[in-house]
């Protein structure tokens, strides 16, 4: 096959619908990451997750006062600290909480804080404080930073919701969705007929090496002509978990989309941030059986990340961080809580130094009945980009904010 058949019978596309247009010309993916590579898995507690819930000042009597039948009881909390301890539902980060493994960074928002779902999140998700946010992600604007020299694959994925969450907006490549259990194909002919097998051929060949780097090379870089490898790659994976007869179920739950995290990156897919999020946290009533039933969730789901990664080593280059779009008031309003600002995050792994982070906000000097914000926001995004991914966070935040020192 001539070049010039190459090029008009080789249209390198992704059938299914959710797969975006630059993973059809970039290959990233269909390179083994480094070892050194040190990725992040952010999960979104949409509605606004309750911190003193979350992280329970145990000793603290102001706290039992404001949540006469709210508050967890002393003996039950998990104990992180002396003064400090995460909600019993919390059981699977037991392991994490006895190796020192996991932070719970307090205080944290963002000034003269918006108790709106949507304007609160908006501001989390650009990493912007201004009335009007730009639209573009965090994790978009650091897509950059994130695929320096020739790595410039999927650098950042959202797995779960049909909808991209604005964190991962704006960027001009480098972000793929996983919303669907569908196939991942490449065809590379227009009719996938008779012409599809010396194409992929051709493809293969470039793509290891095989052929001289003549003037096909010119038209198209090899890492382009390795992307209906990327693209196999994935496909594997999603059929692996779609033989499992409850995949419908397991992709639906957060431990489910982990364990899909889990597979991409012992599979050495290559990118280096993972978004997730799970939904339920806007507690005005229910509170108790609600976040139960929440926490032993996102409890389960980052322990089997972890304990899955363990198997590989690759637990030792994955950090977790859960966050929402605020906090909640410390007085209960009968059976639940209600918008506030204030609240506290986790940020878990083995590079993670445990205990607490940051300055704990009072309980009685309160903002109009909130937790006062004691920690700027994108001081926990400026850390993470700085100390853990490599990346420059001025150009991302806009600003250059005071790292923190969760990270090892």
């Amino acid at each position: 096959m001539d070049r010039r058949n190459f090029l008009k019978k080789s249209t390198l596309l992704a059938t299914a619908p959710f797969v975006p247009e630059f993973l059809a010309r970039t290959a990233l993916a269909a390179e083994k990451a480094s070892s050194n590579d040190t990725i992040l898995v952010v999960i979104e507690m949409t509605g606004g997750n309750d911190g003193l819930s979350m992280a329970v000042p145990y000793t603290d009597d102001d706290y039992y006062k404001a949540r006469p039948k709210l508050a967890i009881p002393k003996a039950q909390v998990l104990k992180v600290t002396d003064e400090i301890g995460l909600h019993p539902s919390f059981f699977g980060l037991q392991n994490l909480v006895t190796a020192k493994q996991l932070a719970i960074i307090q205080g944290v928002g963002y000034p003269n804080s918006d108790r709106s779902h949507f304007e609160s999140m908006d501001r989390w998700q650009c990493a912007e404080v201004t009335k009007e946010v730009s639209g573009r992600g965090w994790l978009a604007k650091s897509t950059d930073g994130l695929s320096k020299g020739e790595a410039v694959g999927v650098p950042v994925m959202h797995v779960g919701g049909d909808k991209l969450p604005m964190a991962c907006r704006g960027a001009v490549n480098g972000v793929l969705s996983i919303h669907k259990a569908e196939d991942f194909e490449l065809r590379a002919s227009e009719d996938g007929g008779a012409g599809e097998k010396p194409v992929k051929k051709l493809l293969a060949d470039v793509s290891k090496g095989s052929l001289d780097e003549d003037e096909l090379l010119s038209f198209v870089r090899r890492r382009q002509l390795q992307t209906f490898e990327s693209i196999d790659t994935l496909k594997e994976v999603l059929d692996g978990f779609k033989r499992d007869p409850i995949w419908g179920r397991q992709f639906s739950s957060l431990t489910g989309k982990m364990n899909l995290i889990s597979r991409l990156i012992r599979e050495g897919f290559g990118t280096r941030v993972f978004y997730v999020a799970i939904d339920g946290f806007d507690t005005h009533a229910n509170q108790l059986t609600d976040l139960q039933r929440l926490y032993a969730e996102v409890g389960s789901a980052i322990s089997s990340l972890f304990t899955d990664l363990a198997r590989s080593k690759d637990d030792k280059r994955v950090a977790v961080l859960t966050f929402s779009e605020f906090g909640r008031r410390v007085a209960e309003n009968g059976s639940g809580t209600d918008h506030g600002a204030g609240s506290f995050l986790l940020c878990a792994g083995p590079a993670i130094k445990g205990g607490t982070h940051g300055k704990r906000p009072s309980l009685t000097d309160l903002d109009q009945g909130d937790l006062k914000v004691t920690t700027d926001f994108r001081q926990v995004y400026a850390t993470l980009l700085e100390k853990w991914l490599k990346v420059e966070s001025k150009g991302v935040l806009g600003d250059k904010f005071e790292t923190m020192n969760f990270v090892a």
